[in-house]
């Protein structure tokens, strides 16, 4: 089977909910990916094959199929296709995969993987709520509702029920909390973010500027800073603090193929190694990626150990704790340059945004293996591990 290759990834700065990006229409936050990954790489943009993205709340500004209308608002030419994908949270994971599996099946050589997702343009559950008001029905059909009754899927429940089954403390959370502001403050401060962030142009009272700083860092976060933050739920532990931050932006990932990069003289960042994608139980929902990556481990022949670099996504704090718990995990390689807690989770753009990352930790750590997971809706999980070249 031919192999796929990341030549690029790139993601643009987190924007907080009513922050630095609101004004940018997520159209245009997706042609700014687009265009960077043009700009970035010497080959003509003509040649890419296909553009999958992906986008979890797909209505308003992200409907009529928000990748073609960011390749239209973009510098690429008009003559690329592209579709977008619902995968949850890992809706740009999948993209990404999907991408790599056109490669490896030989029916395209270059394929752009992206995500876009402004939470404060169209809200998170508005997609399906903005219906609901309408009298317009309810994604819970009499089938689903006859296997799961009187049971409204929840991420936020399915977070607490991980922190009572595994046994973790509301201080385990504010600890792992802190320690995610502190790594991507240090990341930024030392730089190692410059290679993946694309600056956007925005507008604020003293005129325009570059957005290219995540917004949602803490740079003085303390552990009484986050433990006094007010519970979401009485008798629960997590708060704002210890879940994901939500977050404007979008990402995106040039993936091809050997033949691609002869003929374009492209170099190689990582090699797709292995891909995979599970599902287990929706109510509990997030804890997949922890069976998830060891049915990935499996397949691929390769222990936790030889991974040098992980990244969990931090959709709450109990995932990466869990995750850690169950597999033997090491945090020393646990999102390295911080996780959502610090740096947001724009839905559907994380799963390129967090591979750009990942690619960065390889660099600054020579590290050879990297791997990422994405707890999603509906209990599935993907997973996609990587060789840095």
């Amino acid at each position: 089977m031919a192999t796929a290759y990341i030549v690029d990834a790139v993601r643009t700065a987190g924007g907080k909910r009513g922050g630095k990006l609101a004004g940018v229409h997520p159209v245009d936050l997706g042609a700014a990916v687009y265009d960077a990954i043009a700009d970035r790489n010497d080959f003509d943009p003509a040649a890419i094959d296909d553009v999958i993205t992906g986008c979890v709340m797909q209505g308003g500004e992200q409907t009529m199929d928000v990748g073609r209308n960011a390749v239209l608002a973009s510098k690429l030419p008009d003559s690329i296709p592209a579709v977008t994908i619902d995968r949850q949270c890992g809706s740009s994971q999948q993209a990404m995969m999907f991408a790599a599996q056109a490669v490896m099946s030989g029916t395209q050589d270059i394929v752009l993987a992206s995500g876009i997702e402004s939470m404060t343009r169209v809200p998170m559950g508005s997609t399906a709520m903005l219906y609901m008001k309408e009298g317009m029905g309810n994604y819970k059909s009499p089938r689903l509702e006859e296997k799961y009754p009187g049971i409204m899927f929840s991420q936020f429940m399915g977070a607490e029920m991980i922190v009572k089954k595994h046994g973790f403390t509301k201080d385990d959370l504010d600890a792992f909390a802190l320690e995610s502001h502190r790594r991507a403050k240090a990341a930024t401060e030392g730089g190692h973010f410059q290679k993946e962030i694309v600056g956007i142009e925005i507008e604020t009272p003293e005129g325009k500027e570059m957005h290219l700083v995540d917004e949602g860092i803490r740079f003085d976060a303390t552990l009484e800073g986050i433990a006094g933050v007010k519970l979401l739920q009485e008798g629960g532990s997590i708060t704002a603090a210890t879940a994901s931050q939500i977050c404007d932006g979008a990402s995106a990932a040039l993936i091809v193929s050997e033949q691609a990069l002869k003929d374009h003289g492209l170099t190689p960042r990582a090699r797709i190694h292995h891909i995979s994608v599970t599902a287990g139980d929706p109510v509990i929902m997030l804890e997949e990626p922890l069976f998830a990556t060891e049915k990935a481990l499996k397949k691929a022949g390769m222990k936790l150990e030889d991974i040098d670099a992980y990244e969990v996504n931090e959709a709450f704090a109990p995932v990466p704790l869990a995750w850690m718990k169950y597999l033997g995990g090491d945090h020393a390689r646990l999102n390295q340059h911080g996780g959502a807690i610090a740096l947001g989770h724009p839905l559907g753009a994380s799963g390129t945004k967090l591979m750009a990352t990942l690619l960065g930790v390889l660099d600054a750590t020579g590290g050879r293996y990297g791997l990422q997971t994405m707890c999603e809706g509906g209990g599935q999980a993907n997973v996609t591990i990587i060789e840095r070249l």
